[in-house]
């Protein structure tokens, strides 16, 4: 009894692995950016003054500013921290959302240096 297998059944096994890592990795990379680009801005700011920038990079994310109104997708801080960042590279901060959310005034306050 042998436990080899012919050089055909080889070949169709190793091209069955490949396809699989294939098909896998494909499925495990491509949903992110479109997930991503689908769900719109994770942190939403309102500054008392126009922002001087369009796009600048503050508390760790990359912020996309039309006048007063400021937004970025998640970071990997507390978002007390990420509208931290925001005020030291705009000002004050008037309003801020991290996922629909409202930063409660006291901690708006804090973000603020108040």
């Amino acid at each position: 009894m042998t436990l080899s297998l012919n050089r055909s059944n080889r070949l169709g096994i190793l091209a069955l692995a490949l396809a699989y890592t294939g098909v896998t990795f494909g499925a495990l990379t491509s949903p992110a950016p479109a997930l991503a680009a689908n769900d719109g801005p994770y942190y939403v700011a309102e500054l008392a003054a126009p922002a001087s920038e369009s796009r600048t990079v503050a508390g760790g994310v990359a912020w996309f500013c039309e006048g007063t109104t400021c937004r970025a997708a998640k970071g990997n801080s507390s978002p007390l921290r990420i509208c931290r960042g925001l005020q030291r590279e705009f000002g004050e901060v008037v309003s801020f959302t991290a996922k629909g959310e409202t930063l409660a005034e006291d901690k708006l306050a804090r973000c603020n240096g108040e």
